[in-house]
This record gives C-alpha cells, sequence and structure tokens, in this order.
C-alpha cells in the first residue's frame, strides 16, 4: 500500500448481473469510475463484482460511497460487501470441510450484518440433505454438491432465513482474491 493512512479492502458486490438493472457493462469502466471518484489502486477480479482499492475511508463509509457511484452513473442498485485482506485468510484458513469433497463446490457467503447465534443454531440444524451448511468466524460455508437430489440451500435462502444482505462467491475465488490483494 502506499499511504500509511489507506486500507486496502476488497468490496463484493452484491447481485451484478449480465442483464437487466444491475449490470455492470465492463469492470474497466467500473475501475475508472471508482478512481475518478478518490479510491486508489482500484482493481478488479472476473465479472460478477469482485473490487480490490485502497481508501481512508472505513469499510461501512466505503460500502456507501461505492454504492453511490455505482447507482449515479450506471443506475445498478447493488449492495455491497466490504471485507479486508485478513477477513479473506481466515475465511479460507477456516473452511470446515474436508479435502475429500469437490473443491468447486465450495461456496463462501459473506454479509456485513450481524446473525444471532439463535439464527444460525436453527439453520445448523436443518437438512439440507446433500448440501452442507457450516458457520464460520468471517463468514458461512455451503457445500452444493452438483448432483444433490433437492437443491434447497443458496444465497437467496440465507438472506431471507437470517435476514440479512449476503453474497456468495467460490472458495477459489475468494482464494485468487486474497492473492491479488497487496500485490
Amino acid at each position: 500500500m502506499t499511504d500509511n493512512n489507506k486500507v486496502q479492502y476488497l468490496a463484493l458486490l452484491r447481485g451484478v448481473m449480465p442483464t437487466g438493472p444491475n449490470r455492470i457493462p465492463k469492470m474497466s469502466d467500473l475501475v475508472q469510475m471508482l478512481e475518478q471518484s478518490g479510491l486508489d489502486n482500484v482493481s478488479s477480479y472476473i465479472q460478477s463484482g469482485n473490487v480490490i482499492c485502497e481508501t481512508s475511508l472505513p469499510a461501512e463509509e466505503l460500502a456507501q460511497h461505492m454504492h453511490q457511484v455505482i447507482l449515479e452513473n450506471i443506475g445498478a442498485n447493488l449492495s455491497i460487501i466490504v471485507k479486508e485482506k485478513s477477513d479473506l485468510e481466515r475465511a479460507i484458513l477456516g473452511n470446515p470441510f474436508s479435502e475429500e469433497l469437490d473443491s468447486s463446490r465450495i461456496h463462501l457467503v459473506f454479509t456485513n450484518n450481524y446473525i444471532s447465534t439463535e439464527q444460525l443454531a436453527e439453520l445448523q440444524v436443518m437438512n439440507f440433505m446433500d448440501e452442507i451448511f457450516a458457520v464460520g468466524t468471517t463468514c458461512l460455508y455451503m457445500y452444493l454438491p452438483r448432483d444433490a437430489r433437492k437443491k434447497k440451500l443458496n444465497n437467496n435462502f440465507l438472506e431471507k432465513k437470517l435476514g440479512i444482505v449476503a453474497t456468495t462467491r467460490k472458495l477459489s475465488v475468494i482464494k485468487e482474491l486474497s492473492n491479488r490483494m497487496d500485490e
């Protein structure tokens, strides 16, 4: 990082779609908009809304700032989940699933919201059949096998059940984003 007062963050944009109202035409255009708005060293990874940047703003203010810039310039009304590299590292290390499971089917769910232990306990006793739900210190985990008989566990289900705004990324994407931070 260039400035001691600045923090490097990962902004996970919730609900980016290839078409429709939450469409981001080109991530390169978004990077340019965010740099023009005062953020430093902005970069993106894949089209699904992963932005790394540096700023002196606290995480909550950064989320609001990015939301406003995107809404005003593109018209997309996106929630922004902001995390630091240490959050990603803890999420990767905290992966509760065995190495026998297909790592490409492991998904990490991030939120800025508080989730009560009571709500999490309710979810942990639910039967998701072939799918597996687990709670970590910095995120929630889902194992979603390709051949699951009944697919119930997903981001929208968790948002509704827990009353939160969340976004999901594959474990491999979070590993890559963590590697790209502080480069």
